[in-house]
């Protein structure tokens, strides 16, 4: 994919997580930056049974002109952006196809369910490497130790915003980030906003070496 040159329309992504993540908001300041670049941007979002904690999915599609429909078709999906390791594989299943692309955060979150021993929660590194096989461009990267290292892991969806302007066609841009973020938080906040949308796209161009994928095969 060449960087700033949409390769679909509408051009379909979905940005998936639980509740608590800040998927809403990454789903909007993304939406607003295309809508400065020009593009037409539908946003259609879904929640689980409850508030925090439950799946939280947020369907964009980007087109030139025109409105589409707020959900992707089965199957449809051009992009997949994860703030949740388990959620990358629920969501690849419905929406996924042969040449969808997937980033996806490698922390997990465990529901009540997993953490009282009800349902077994994958290893990561499983989830990793099943994904892979399946989507030749599958990107991991832990944003949640990196929001950490900046004293705050909702950080890790502009993180993930960031290495989405290194990963996808799309013209993700640094200057758009800040003029629209700079009217969702507060005037003090922007600066660390700004490093975390840094720190991702560092991330991603690097090779990104905190995913502990060291032997990952190379997809650009």
């Amino acid at each position: 994919m060449t960087e700033g040159q949409m390769t679909a329309d509408p051009f379909n992504i979905i940005i998936t997580g639980v509740g608590g993540q800040g998927n809403v908001l990454a789903s909007r300041v993304l939406g607003n930056m295309l809508v400065r670049q020009g593009y037409a941007v539908t946003i259609g979002e879904t929640f689980g049974a409850t508030q925090r904690g439950g799946s939280v999915m947020s369907h964009l599609r980007i087109a030139k002109d025109g409105v589409w429909s707020p959900q992707i078709p089965k199957g449809r999906a051009h992009m997949i952006v994860s703030l949740e390791p388990a959620e990358a594989v629920r969501v690849l299943k419905d929406y996924g196809n042969e040449d969808v692309n997937i980033l996806s955060n490698t922390r997990p979150v465990y529901p009540v369910s997993v953490i009282a021993g009800d349902v077994f929660y994958p290893p990561v590194d499983e989830i990793r490497s099943k994904v892979q096989a399946l989507v030749p461009r599958a990107r991991f990267i832990d944003a949640t130790e990196e929001a950490l290292k900046m004293g705050n892991p909702i950080l890790s969806n502009i993180i993930m915003l960031g290495a989405l302007s290194g990963f996808t066609p799309l013209p993700i841009r640094r200057s758009d980030f800040k003029a629209v973020i700079s009217g969702f938080i507060p005037r003090d906040a922007l600066d660390i906003n700004l490093r975390a949308f840094d720190k991702g796209r560092e991330m991603i161009k690097k090779g990104m070496p905190k995913s502990g994928n060291r032997k990952r095969r190379s997809h650009g």
